[in-house]
């Protein structure tokens, strides 16, 4: 650490890296210091140069510097489990970008090795950290909806030319590997492990072709959790329904922060992420009264960069990791199930 903060090194230099993980980085530099950047061809045609941050086409210069702390790995998934590896290997904290690995085994193996190195290492599950996600939690807590009864989870496209233009199935390419890790990571951290699962995962363009469509059901005694994704939605479903025994809660549209980082529009400028009234979900109750409400909801700020927090709280801290190596033991196995069927 240089002045008890953290020194950083990136593997990768695309979208990964320079849309999910670095601007929220740039806004904690009192925590943080961005020393490297590894890729295999250095280009800055589509993302800038960042001052002050050195680029190499040497992986050495991140694993072999004594000065970096933590190495984010930000690379396709086939690299996840070698530069991870080869991080922890190095003596290196380590943050990889979900899927975490393309198995359990694998997953349990770099837990392991982490473990033994006294290291920090864990998945990027920066969802935990939407906006709509973060205003579900806030109306359960706030026991309007009584007695919890099913919650549906939506992760909607209509972008047909995604598996129209594949030819084979991968698990790897699946769109359960590559959004589910996204929600069932939302259900298992706030929910926990569910007492079963139902699997309902499908290629809707027939056998041999991409995975495009899942509806997995997550049961916790009377509690029913619907994680459901396809790429055939014309009109999105709303991203979350919640119902309880004296009333419900609709929050039809998503976190905003990727809809902003799109548009390059970056964390810090006035009302990133940020929902406006008509964002805002509905909830609809009895209560205890018999009186009837219906209300909306202003949303809870979203902010990926809370994973970053949660790290620096960890290393520096010595607090308890917020994203634990069980939770995404369960959610890979979780993901290698749902497609295990698939041909």
């Amino acid at each position: 650490m240089t002045d008890k903060k953290l020194v950083l090194a990136y593997i990768g230099n695309g979208k990964s890296a320079n849309r999910y993980h670095i601007p929220f980085v740039l806004q904690r530099m009192d925590r943080f210091i961005i020393k490297t950047i590894f890729n295999p061809r250095v280009r800055h045609d589509i993302w800038p140069a960042i001052e002050g941050v050195h680029y190499t086409e040497d992986a050495d210069e991140v694993f072999l510097d004594p000065e970096v702390d933590l190495v984010v790995v930000s690379t396709r998934l086939d690299f996840h489990y070698e530069y991870t590896k080869r991080a922890l290997e190095s003596g290196k904290n380590c943050l990889c970008e979900k899927p975490f690995m393309l198995t359990r085994d694998q997953a349990q193996e770099v837990f392991r090795l982490a473990e033994k190195k006294g290291l920090y290492c864990s998945a990027y599950q920066n969802r935990r950290y939407d906006s709509d996600f973060l205003t579900v939690q806030k109306v359960i807590e706030s026991e309007k909806l009584g007695e919890l009864l099913e919650v549906e989870m939506h992760f909607d496209y209509y972008r047909p030319e995604v598996p129209e233009g594949h030819d084979s199935f991968s698990p790897f390419e699946s769109y359960l590997y590559g959004h589910g890790c996204h929600t069932l990571d939302q259900v298992i951290s706030y929910f926990g492990e569910p007492d079963r699962v139902h699997y309902d995962v499908r290629q809707l363009l027939g056998e041999g072709r991409m995975n495009d469509y899942f509806d997995v059901d997550m049961y916790y005694k009377t509690l029913k959790v619907s994680v459901k994704s396809s790429y055939f939605r014309i009109k999105c479903r709303p991203k979350f329904i919640v119902y309880g025994k004296k009333g419900m809660f609709v929050k039809e549209t998503d976190d905003r922060q990727e809809e902003h980082l799109k548009l390059f529009y970056m964390p810090g400028q006035p009302g990133f992420g940020q929902d406006e009234p008509k964002h805002y979900g509905v909830l609809t109750y009895y209560d205890e009264d018999g009186g009837f409400h219906e209300e909306k909801v202003p949303s809870v700020s979203g902010d990926y960069g809370r994973v970053y927090d949660g790290i620096y709280d960890c290393i520096v801290n010595k607090q308890e990791p917020v994203i634990k190596p069980r939770q995404t033991l369960l959610q890979m196995e979780m993901l290698e199930t749902g497609v295990r069927n698939l041909r």
